[in-house]
C-alpha cells in the first residue's frame, strides 16, 4: 500500500487554526457518533444529506452537516490524513475566514455534483471528502511543484512526488472510476462525483480568487511533516 504523508510547507501566512479545527470536529464528532451503538445509524440518517430528499427540498440543513459525518474509521483517516495533508498550505495562502468560506462551499458545491447525477438515491451521503477535493483543487494550482512525501507501506520506503504528478492522477482515477462503478450508486457507494465535482470547483476557485496570494514553500527532507 502506498499513500502520503506530508508536503512541503509555506513560509509565513496565516496559522492554519480552521484546518486543524475541521480535523478535531470531525474525530470528536465520529466519536459520539460511535458512542450511539444501534443508535449511529438514525444519526447518519438524520444527518446525512439524501440526495432524493435535497431535490424535493426537504432537510436541506443536512447540505452542511454531512460533511462533517463518517461511515467507518477508515473513511474518517484517509479523509482526515488528507486534510491535515493539503489544507493548511491553502489555509495560510489565503487566510483563516477565506478558507472556512472556500472550505464550506466545496463540500456544498461537491454534495451537488454527487445529487446531481444520483437524485433518486435514498441513502445517506456523509464524509469531508468532498470539501477536501476542494482543498485538492486549490492546492494543485497553487503548489505545483510542491513535494509530496509517500510511503510505501510495505517495505516501509519513503519518496517524493511533485504535487501535480499525485493529484492529477488522484484526479483522473476518480474520473475513470465513474466508468467502472461497483453497484448501484443508489444502494451506495463512494461518491465520485463528489470528489469530481469538488475537486474542479476548487482548482477553478483557486485560478480566479487565489493565484495573487501564492505563498513560497520550502522543502526539509531530514525533517518532514509526519502523520
Amino acid at each position: 500500500m502506498i499513500f502520503p504523508i506530508g508536503d512541503d510547507q509555506v513560509q509565513g501566512g496565516a496559522k492554519p487554526i480552521f484546518s486543524y479545527a475541521f480535523i478535531a470536529i470531525n474525530i470528536l464528532i465520529f466519536v459520539y457518533q460511535m458512542s450511539l451503538g444501534p443508535g449511529a445509524n438514525n444519526f447518519v440518517h438524520f444527518f446525512g444529506a439524501i440526495p432524493s430528499e435535497i431535490t424535493s427540498f426537504q432537510d436541506l440543513f443536512t447540505l452542511g452537516t454531512s460533511i462533517f459525518l463518517h461511515g467507518s474509521i477508515m473513511h474518517l483517516f484517509g479523509n482526515m490524513l488528507y486534510l491535515w495533508i493539503f489544507a493548511d498550505n491553502i489555509e495560510a495562502t489565503v487566510g483563516n475566514f477565506h478558507f472556512l468560506v472556500f472550505y464550506l462551499l466545496g463540500g456544498l458545491v461537491a454534495l451537488l455534483a454527487h445529487i446531481l447525477f444520483n437524485p433518486a438515491s435514498n441513502i445517506p451521503t456523509v464524509g469531508a471528502s468532498g470539501a477536501i477535493s476542494a482543498i485538492m483543487g486549490a492546492y494543485i494550482v497553487l503548489f505545483p511543484k510542491s513535494k509530496i512525501k509517500m510511503i510505501f507501506l510495505l517495505f516501509f520506503k519513503t519518496f517524493y512526488i511533485s504535487a501535480l504528478l499525485f493529484l492529477g492522477y488522484w484526479f483522473l482515477s476518480q474520473v475513470f472510476s465513474t466508468f467502472f462503478q461497483t453497484g448501484d450508486p443508489i444502494e451506495g457507494g463512494v461518491a465520485w462525483w463528489a470528489h469530481i465535482g469538488g475537486f474542479a470547483f476548487g482548482a477553478g476557485y483557486a485560478y480566479l480568487f487565489f493565484r495573487n496570494h501564492r505563498l513560497t514553500t520550502y522543502h526539509l527532507e531530514s525533517e518532514p511533516k509526519f502523520v
